[in-house]
């Protein structure tokens, strides 16, 4: 994801947890990812979503399919998953 992507992806979830006065535990229950992946993409880390995530926040920001850039196929693994991601911060 290039740096304009992951900006604009972290916007648009900031706007939206906003608009709706929701938290992150409450946009991650609605997208069904842990919030630990929430907090990576808010906070525009550059890592490109599997598809699985991008598809969630997608459907969440009502972009058409296939608007967010998501990780290569053969990357998808257990390592590759950015909801599997433990935020050390």
């Amino acid at each position: 994801m290039t740096g304009e992507d992951s900006t604009r992806l972290a916007r648009a979830l900031i706007e939206f947890r906003e608009a709706e006065g929701i938290s992150e535990r409450e946009l991650a229950r609605r997208t069904w990812l842990s919030e630990a992946t929430i907090r990576t993409f808010e906070r525009g880390r550059g890592d490109l979503p599997t598809p699985t995530v991008a598809r969630s926040f997608e459907e969440l920001l009502g972009w058409p399919p296939g608007s967010i850039k998501t990780a290569p196929s053969e990357a998808m693994g257990p390592e590759a998953s950015a909801d599997s991601a433990v935020d050390l911060e």
